[in-house]
């Protein structure tokens, strides 16, 4: 037990587990993290605090947010469901909201905006860092409700699909086709 090839080959062993621990994180399977953010509310109503100051002033209605584009997830590498949607805000920014999302928690995990098409099965895995895409951080929660700002340069024309992209493996856990409303 104490010769020094055995120890090598502890030593070995134990750095392999090590470093398979960190690379695949195996508890994250078990570990959900669930988010429920609101949609950003309206703005707040441009018409005069009294409206007998002016009689003329029509009073208005705050700006609500606007949906512009639709999808529903489809599962990839794994099982996933929910929505996504790009919502222009009252102040003319924009966000992709993601709802009712369902899938496995994992390492690295991205939200992207892609140029690429949607595939069902195996064919969809690995399409999404084929061509143009946009990064909107990390994804929040494997479960509910979450908004990622746009940035500016978004144009729903060239971004026609949404992936939630395990970046450790190169992998689309599910995606869903942005649809104009």
């Amino acid at each position: 037990m104490t010769s020094p090839v055995v120890i090598g080959a502890l030593v070995l062993v134990l750095a392999a587990v090590g470093f398979g621990l960190y690379w695949f994180q195996p508890w994250k399977l078990w570990a959900d993290q669930t988010v429920s953010e609101a949609v950003p509310p309206a703005a707040p109503s441009t018409a005069p605090a009294d409206p007998s100051a002016d009689p003329s002033a029509k009073p208005t209605r705050p700006a609500g947010p606007q949906t512009l584009a639709t999808g529903t997830l489809i599962s990839h590498e794994h099982s996933t469901t929910g929505t996504v949607s790009v919502v222009r805000l009252a102040d003319g920014s924009r966000i992709l909201r993601i709802e009712n999302l369902d899938t496995s928690n994992g390492p690295d995990l991205k939200v992207w905006v892609t140029d690429a098409p949607v595939r069902e099965g195996k064919a969809g895995w690995h399409v999404f860092d084929d061509g143009a895409y946009l990064s909107l951080g990390d994804l929040k929660g494997n479960k509910g409700d979450q908004n990622y700002e746009l940035p500016k340069e978004f144009d729903l024309n060239t971004y026609t699909s949404v992936s939630i992209w395990c970046d450790r493996f190169d992998v689309s856990f599910g995606a869903a086709t942005l649809k104009a409303v």
